[in-house]
């Protein structure tokens, strides 16, 4: 039986969080996570609206009880977000939750007299839905070179270096070790193995993108912000919290963000409207990965840059293959996609390099591309089982482990996103242009190439010392 990635990956992420009910949506399908029972909705006197919509049309179907919604707070936060019990987590299965859908039928009418959106499911906000990002990493020897390499520093200038933000996971504690992270900062991971000693999945996450950054943008502060330890998964309730509370000592110049989820709309999350909001009254550059689902619909936040208020503060990021010349084959892509970067295959410090560290494959590969690509992509190459697909199948075999000695490749939007970050972060000191949303919007203009992705013509972004990988085809 082929890998089912995506009912794989909820395990994964209903084991990070186990005090919380969890189903695929919208029904049973492939496309996003969210908790069962729970409704959001701003605090106040949305809140309430919500809740006495929801009880009077529970009042009148079948089956549901009016007596069980209520807030589960808290009634205020930065976010403006209060979760309201409506229904029985216990009750039914992953394959989506009736209580929650009845209660967003509740809300379609009054939401339509309001002109604005009024609840929401509480979805799984995660740096990997329906894949491991692109792929789970692979060892590289320590005598390889980075890729992209790292870019040769100009006499630096105190006054010009610029902070980038990357909100991930932490970073591992050896990553000092590495000698591009030397002056990296921030958060390390809590739990990097697990009683064994193998590493645990999506460890090392944070780091390799914080190497890619000072890869690419040597004249650059990079923090790191393990909000997203947890596995990579957090409830979007949570989620725009957490986001204030990466910016709490100050809004950087750029924050990095390789994490999101779609849910069928396109009006963005309401887990994250003040936050974007906030975003808005700075000059601080989102810049966000598109997503890893192969996928046209809309994943936020990234797909805030096609929201016209936003446009100008986020810069969304879709994945080109390993030659550079198309898109990669788990890529999201569409016209809220504005721009594509390598990320199929980089090269960065998984760890530092004080010990060997084990880790066991949770996903085995496919036989042929799950997206119907006929060239050599990471859904088949390099042959790997995993412990996950092993969990399913009728004649399970043995899950394959590696040890990795610092750096690692690995491939999805999540990597393209801190090169698109770094090259704006690089022409922010190079081209001396101080705003980073006015930096972004001249390197786009003035030195972004092209690269087919589904038969067009999209921007791409490609780093002075980044190496194309030969992309073999079926």
């Amino acid at each position: 039986m082929a890998p089912q990635r995506f009912h794989e990956q909820f395990e994964q992420i209903q084991r990070s969080l186990p005090d919380v009910p969890l189903a695929m949506g919208p029904d049973d399908s492939a496309e996003f996570i969210y908790e069962k029972g729970v409704v959001l909705a701003r605090d106040g006197e949305e809140a309430q609206v919500v809740e006495d919509a929801v009880r009077s049309h529970f009042t009148e179907t079948e089956g549901l009880v009016p007596d069980r919604v209520r807030r589960a707070g808290p009634d205020t936060n930065r976010s403006g977000i209060t979760r309201i019990h409506v229904g029985d987590p216990g009750e039914g299965g992953r394959a989506g939750d009736h209580a929650v859908a009845g209660a967003l039928r509740a809300l379609r009418e009054t939401e339509g007299r309001a002109g604005r959106r009024l609840v929401s499911r509480n979805h799984v906000v995660s740096i990997a839905v329906n894949a491991c990002p692109g792929d789970e990493p692979v060892p590289v020897a320590r005598t390889e070179r980075p890729n992209p390499a790292p870019a040769l520093p100009d006499d630096e200038d105190p006054g010009s270096r610029v902070g980038v933000l990357v909100i991930d996971t932490g970073l591992t504690h050896d990553y000092r070790s590495y000698p591009l992270l030397a002056r990296t900062r921030g958060d390390v991971q809590v739990r990097e193995t697990d009683d064994e000693g193998i590493l645990q999945q999506y460890v090392g996450h944070g780091t390799f993108i914080a190497g890619l950054v000072a890869a690419v943008a040597p004249h650059t502060d990079v923090t790191v912000r393990g909000t997203l330890n947890d596995a990579g998964a957090i409830l979007e309730s949570e989620f725009g919290e957490r986001l204030f509370d990466a910016v709490e000592d100050g809004w950087p110049d750029i924050i990095s963000l390789s994490a999101g989820t779609s849910n069928g709309r396109l009006d963005g999350l309401l887990g994250v409207a003040a936050f974007m909001e906030e975003l808005r009254r700075h000059d601080t550059l989102l810049v966000a990965a598109a997503g890893n689902n192969a996928s046209a619909a809309p994943f936020w936040p990234a797909a805030y840059a096609s929201l016209p208020d936003h446009a100008d503060a986020v810069l969304s990021v879709g994945a080109l293959r390993g030659d550079g010349e198309f898109g990669a084959c788990f890529s999201n892509h569409g016209p809220w996609v504005k721009v594509y970067a390598p990320g199929e295959r980089l090269v960065s410090a998984l760890t530092g390099f004080d010990a060997p560290v084990p880790y066991v494959y949770q996903h085995s590969t496919y036989e042929a591309c799950r997206y119907g690509f006929a060239y050599s992509c990471t859904c088949r190459s390099p042959r790997h089982t995993g412990v996950l697909s092993e969990a399913q199948a009728s004649a399970p075999g043995k899950p394959d482990q590696v040890m990795f000695e610092g750096l690692a490749s690995w491939s999805g939007t999540s990597f393209a996103t801190p090169v698109a970050a770094g090259l704006v972060a690089a022409h922010m000191t190079g081209g001396r242009v101080s705003a980073p949303r006015a930096a972004a919007r001249e390197l786009l203009a003035l030195h972004a190439e092209f690269a087919e992705v589904r038969g067009a013509h999209v921007p791409a972004l490609l780093p002075p010392t980044w190496r194309p990988v030969p992309v073999g085809l079926s």
